[in-house]
């Protein structure tokens, strides 16, 4: 059995560029033309006004009247009219006892206004127009509220660095949200447990940002934890009555990581019990509903993480994927859902429904913040021996990836015998369409192809039906010993289960891993699907292969799932593939395109995927939880 190995979180990772990868200019309305011409105090008054204007800010600036400023009185003027507490500056060319030293100090603090270099400031070299078009924006930026719908972690580290927003009024932000459309309103039940300490931690975030300073992107950032992830100080349940209250001996490797990094576990997840099932019902958690259209099911099996991220309840979460479990919610409820090659992450601690498949991976609103808990919680497990594989592969920090022009000149093949033909899978169909010419435009040279042997990789089985008895009891041995059931079939005679799974376990707890038909299909078909794929791959000369997540639409709790089979290829080779908003079809129902890559190369993926989310934003919360 895997067990959880110590792991030092390498702090002080590069936030400044991350909060700043975007211009400035970006939450600024239209511009005009400006020059390098010195601007005057009066122009600049007029520009700095109307961004307070623009922001809904009542601050206004004032200057006597000279043809030119210098970047010394600007800072003057800033720090007076803003009220900033002076701050220490760290500029050679800005003596300590100056004037003017504090509200350098303060407004370089709050990156409104920066250095000519990190150790100089030009104190005396006077502002230009262009210069003074940038300030507005950054300005504007500043001043104008902070809004919690759809935003980022690199809006909200912004947010806490220009002190609109503490980590605490955050987390609380999210946990309002929570309580009011998951337990009441919409009753999205996606969350099966709230953290109660959650608060504590943001105050603990906040007080160590003031003393210590930021650990990384992830510093106090509210995150969901689907609930087959090992939390020692919260239960881990896999949405199973038999498993109510059990509170695992220590974390799982993934969670460790990320709380390293500063993360904070909001709650934890409903999901498929134990992971299996594509519907989002469990006996302890009942049926997650979907944010877009509640009379349809969300997808799963990390149903709770997808319909609780497009909710707004966290800035993103983390699901698992044995089959299609992370993409499938994905694609239903409009996000970003990464599966990793298979030993990029750890599966230490998570409750197992089939090693050969499993993989746990970010869910979230933006490939951006994906990129960033993928980086966080990937990397080698000594308890894992599949991340042995990775090694030399994982990244800390896949933003460096993040590339608006990555699909310029990127090959792509186009699966298009993985579109649907039937009438109800032509809504989905239409979008991926759509999809493929948007890549074209975005500079992708695409190029239809045809797997090979696809049919006979389609007709395996996933290996959950043999390898989830032995694997879920080695876990509750080593991470739940006082859990009230031990194996699958002290769960199975508790009766306390969802019923609808029975004929599932019954069946599971019969097979073992020593039958020759589960031998052959590990060894058969592991390798035809990877051959497949890397054959079709290098005869077309292809960064990524595309295709529809899901071949159709969600559709209404208490019908069977049709969300098709396309995401067997990612866990029967174990490669990587990243799930993307496609857009709406007429009826206001999300559908996803997947990417799928060649094994460890996840950073192609996500700098393709960014490409195309930056150059569609296809990407709606959901209008009933405004």
């Amino acid at each position: 059995m895997f067990r959880k190995s110590r792991f030092t979180i390498i702090s002080g990772l590069v936030t400044g560029a991350l909060m700043l990868s975007v211009p400035l200019s970006a939450f600024a309305a239209p511009t005009v033309a400006t020059s390098i011409k010195p601007v005057t105090s009066q122009e600049l008054v007029s520009l700095m006004n109307d961004a307070s204007s623009r922001a809904g800010s009542t601050v206004s600036f004032q200057m006597k009247e000279a043809p030119s400023v210098s970047r010394e009185q600007l800072a003057v003027m800033l720090g007076t009219s803003l009220k900033l507490a002076d701050a220490k500056e760290p500029f050679v060319d800005v003596p300590d006892n100056s004037a003017s030293a504090g509200a350098i100090g303060a407004l370089n603090e709050k990156q409104l206004m920066q250095g000519t270099s990190p150790a100089r400031f030009e104190p005396k070299a006077l502002l230009t127009e262009k210069q003074a078009q940038v300030l507005a924006d950054r300005l504007y930026d500043y001043l104008k509220p902070f809004e919690l719908l759809e935003t980022t972690i690199a809006d909200i580290q912004k947010a806490v660095g220009q002190g609109k927003l503490t980590y605490k009024q955050l987390t609380q932000m999210y946990l309002d949200r929570i309580n009011k459309y998951d337990h009441q309103g919409v009753k999205l039940n996606a969350i099966i447990t709230v953290n109660s300490d959650a608060l504590k931690t943001a105050e603990a975030m906040d007080k160590e940002r003031e003393t210590k300073g930021i650990r990384g992107p992830l510093h106090g950032i509210p995150i969901i934890l689907k609930d087959n992830y090992a939390t020692a100080d919260l239960p881990t349940t896999a949405g199973c009555l038999c498993l109510k209250d059990a509170i695992p001996t220590h974390d799982a490797e993934m969670v460790k990581k990320l709380k390293d990094a500063g993360a904070i576990v909001i709650g934890k997840s409903n999901l498929d019990e134990f992971a299996s099932g594509i519907t989002g019902a469990s006996s302890l958690g009942g049926q997650t509903l979907n944010p877009y259209a509640p009379d349809r099911n969300p997808g799963g099996s990390s149903a709770g993480t997808g319909a609780s991220i497009a909710a707004n309840f966290a800035l993103a979460g983390l699901g698992t994927d044995t089959g299609g479990s992370i993409r499938i919610p994905s694609s239903y409820n409009s996000l970003v859902g990464i599966r990793p090659t298979v030993g990029l992450t750890s599966r230490d601690g998570i409750i197992p429904l089939a090693l050969t498949q499993d993989v746990g991976g970010p869910i979230a609103r933006t490939v951006t913040d994906a990129a960033i808990l993928l980086g966080t919680s990937s990397g080698y497990d000594a308890n894992d021996v599949a991340t042995a594989y990775g090694v030399g592969h994982s990244k800390t920090d896949y933003t460096k990836d993040l590339d608006v022009n990555g699909l310029r000149g990127a090959r792509i093949g186009v699966a298009t015998e993985l579109f649907g033909t039937k009438p109800e899978e032509m809504p989905t169909t239409n979008l991926m369409n759509a999809a493929v010419a948007d890549i074209k435009k975005l500079g992708a040279i695409t190029t239809p192809i045809t797997i090979p042997n696809l049919a006979e990789i389609m007709k395996y089985p996933s290996l959950s039906g043999y390898e989830f008895k032995s694997q879920l009891n080695e876990y509750l041995a080593n991470y739940q010993p006082d859990a009230p059931y031990h194996t699958l079939t002290e769960i199975i005679n508790s009766g306390q289960f969802l019923k609808g799974n029975e004929s599932t376990y019954k069946l599971r707890d019969t097979r073992d891993l020593e039958s020759q038909e589960y031998k052959d299909i590990v060894l058969k078909r592991t390798k035809l699907t990877r051959d497949a794929l890397l054959k079709v791959m290098a005869d077309n000369n292809l960064d990524a292969i595309i295709y529809p997540s899901t071949v159709q639409t969600t559709v209404p709790i208490g019908e069977s799932s049709k969300a098709g089979n396309n995401n067997r290829l990612s866990p029967f080779s174990g490669f990587p593939a990243i799930s993307v908003p496609a857009g709406f079809t007429s009826e206001g129902l999300p559908a996803g395109m997947e990417f799928l890559g060649r094994p460890f190369d996840e950073a192609t993926l996500i700098k393709l995927a960014y490409a195309y989310e930056q150059g569609t934003h296809n990407r709606k919360a959901p209008a009933l939880l405004p």
